[in-house]
């Protein structure tokens, strides 16, 4: 017999941008639940008799975030092309999800490191290690022998750089994705070299 699946208490809107305001004055270490209910200007009792508490408001973001990322990742590493095109997809839509997650990525630099609830985090790295070794395989990328770092320096490069132009300098959104996207693609050196004659 199957254990029926645990039902999480609903965290609306206004509590998800209460915990998310929380985050950004006091970082992960201080997000409580007391803190969450004074910001959203409710009573601490009430959100506790509702199922709510730190850990199920942490879920809520953290788990909403892996599901579209593996939403928004699936048709790319489902598509065809070479490893280097299917690497422009992939940060491309890694930009689109940023987009959408842009007041928490704006409070917290450390949303990709924390585990939803219940399960594992997807390893956001996978889809880029995979799109990097396949252009070293069909010749489209060169990624020095250790693609699982390039992978790293890739996501953390264009997801860091395109939430700081987009939040702290009001950058438009696909400007900054395809400046950003191109200079990991081609490295400075190489997107001067293409604008020359």
């Amino acid at each position: 017999m199957d254990t029926p699946a645990t039902v999480q208490p609903a965290v609306d809107e206004e509590l998800r941008q209460a915990t998310i305001e929380v985050l950004r004055e006091r970082g992960w270490s201080g997000l409580t639940l007391e803190r969450v209910a004074e910001v959203s200007g409710r009573a601490r009792s009430t959100l506790w008799r509702q199922g709510l508490s730190r850990d199920v408001l942490i879920g809520a973001l953290i788990g909403e975030l892996a599901d579209d990322f593996r939403e928004t990742m699936y048709p790319v590493l489902t598509s065809g092309g070479t490893g280097r095109e299917r690497l422009q997809r992939g940060l491309e839509e890694l930009c689109a999800l940023l987009e959408r997650y842009l007041p928490l990525m704006l409070a917290t630099d450390e949303a990709f490191h924390q585990q939803p609830a219940p399960g594992q985090p997807p390893s956001y790295l996978h889809p880029f290690i995979q799109f990097l070794r396949e252009g070293a395989q069909d010749g489209s990328l060169a990624t020095g022998g250790e693609p699982v770092r390039a992978a790293d320096i890739a996501f953390n490069t264009v997801a860091w750089t395109y939430v700081h132009l987009r939040g702290r300098h009001r950058w438009p959104a696909d400007e900054t994705r395809d400046r950003v996207v191109d200079l990991v693609l081609n490295g400075i050196d190489g997107a001067v070299r293409k604008e020359q004659p």
